[in-house]
């Protein structure tokens, strides 16, 4: 297969031996697609970079805003219109909004892509944004503001986040604040929509049966989008500092995140964070959740993640407890972290993690959907596209002196700890 690109004057260039196909319109939209002849369905995603980070204080929450509204309706199409025809098709509709991207998508028969991206564009570049809808979509928001705020176990995610990363806006959360969400209006949303949803911050992503000059044509056809440039997203550094946030909260656990800061997206080390998350807290096997819930019982839901960003990341261990067993559990995290940072994995830990992480990768592989979402997210976030067997090669590569390396950096600077329960700071300060 031939990746192409192509200008904004229309001149082209081919790099042969990928398994995408890559054009750049002459109105400046980014089009990456994966063909599969083996299946009958085709997944479309417009994505555009434009998430929680790029929102000034007055508008925060708008990005996530914007999804929602781009569903309810343009001249053509109802709300209730833009559903029922997907419904017709037999087709999956739907959209997400993360720190740093947001995304329409549509899963369809190969035979209904055209109508797929015909509706999807309508969508995106006509949403009337009327104030009857916005005034009704502001609610539901605020409720799904509330619904998280009422979900500990959701919500210390956004503490923890807000804690690292405070002085930075992947600090901000996705939905929003309560003072901001209810003040969106037509105008407020308009701005938004002129000035985000424009050429040079979309891309348009798809997987499955379908041919790559047809997505283009068809992208030429229907995304008009207004033409603009990149939306800059002020790259830096986050200064990051030792921190505990509480929030006392009668529930029936404390949720606890305890976590550093992790690695950027384009960082070569990022293989090795990979199965060092999976070697702590990535499974059944792993050390967090033998010794904290399967060993001493302290915990149903204990695991690790960690997030890549464009500038930063982070590494979080997320437990649930008792209050009363708080202070055993954080103990016991520093503990399995100190370990690894000081003596490393064994070689039955490396194995066992790099099998986990190539069979995720081949599962994940087998939607349509996973597919299209490995393109347009590292197409938005300027990520690195890499073919089966590269991944697998990166993954192979990585030893135990790289996870041990790794470890001791992540885990000798500040630290955060977020917890909601029925404690106060004062009862937790000494854990940090």
């Amino acid at each position: 297969m031939v990746a192409t690109t192509a200008s904004p004057v229309g001149t082209t260039s081919t790099v042969a031996d990928t398994f995408y196909d890559r054009t750049v319109t002459s109105g400046g939209i980014e089009v990456i697609t994966e063909t599969i002849d083996a299946v009958r369905s085709v997944a479309i995603g417009i994505w555009f970079a434009v998430g929680s980070r790029d929102e000034s204080a007055a508008e925060a929450g708008m990005s996530h805003f914007m999804e929602h509204m781009m569903f309810k309706g343009t001249p053509t199409r109802s709300a209730a219109e833009i559903s029922e025809h997907f419904d017709r098709l037999g087709g999956e509709l739907n959209a997400f909004t993360s720190k740093e991207y947001t995304c329409f998508y549509a899963r369809v028969l190969d035979n209904h892509v055209d109508d797929a991206v015909e509706v999807l564009s309508d969508m995106v570049v006509s949403s009337l944004l009327a104030d009857e809808a916005i005034t009704s979509e502001r609610e539901v928001v605020l409720e799904e503001i509330s619904r998280h705020d009422d979900t500990p176990d959701d919500a210390i995610h956004e503490l923890f986040a807000s804690a690292l990363l405070s002085d930075h806006p992947l600090g901000l959360p996705v939905l929003g604040q309560r003072a901001t969400v209810g003040g969106f209006d037509h105008a407020a949303s308009r701005d938004f929509h002129d000035r985000h949803y424009v050429t040079g911050n979309v891309i348009v992503a798809a997987a499955g049966n379908v041919k790559h000059e047809q997505v283009v044509d068809l992208v030429n056809r229907y995304l008009n989008l207004p033409t603009g440039p990149r939306t800059p997203r002020g790259e830096r550094e986050p200064e990051v500092a030792t921190a505990l946030r509480v929030i006392r909260k009668e529930t029936e656990q404390a949720h606890i995140a305890w976590g550093v800061k992790g690695l950027r997206a384009d960082s070569d080390e990022r293989f090795a964070m990979s199965i060092l998350d999976s070697v702590l807290g990535g499974g059944m096997s792993s050390r967090l959740f033998q010794e904290i819930r399967e060993k001493n019982g302290l915990a149903y839901a204990v695991f690790s993640y960690h997030s890549l960003y464009l500038d930063t990341g982070q590494f979080t261990v997320y437990v649930g407890t008792r209050p009363s067993n708080a202070e055993q559990a954080i103990t016991l995290i520093k503990q399995e972290v100190e370990k690894v940072r000081q003596d490393g994995i064994t070689a039955e830990e490396l194995d066992r993690a790099k099998e986990s992480m190539k069979g995720q990768l081949v599962l994940g592989l087998e939607s349509t959907r996973a597919r299209m979402s490995r393109l347009g997210k590292s197409a938005v976030t300027n990520g690195e596209l890499l073919s089966m067997d590269e991944l697998v090669e990166r993954v192979d590569a990585v030893t135990g002196d790289d996870v041990r390396a790794l470890a001791d950096k992540l885990f000798s600077g500040p630290k955060v700890l977020a917890m909601i329960a029925p404690l106060d700071a004062e009862d937790v300060a000494h854990l940090l």
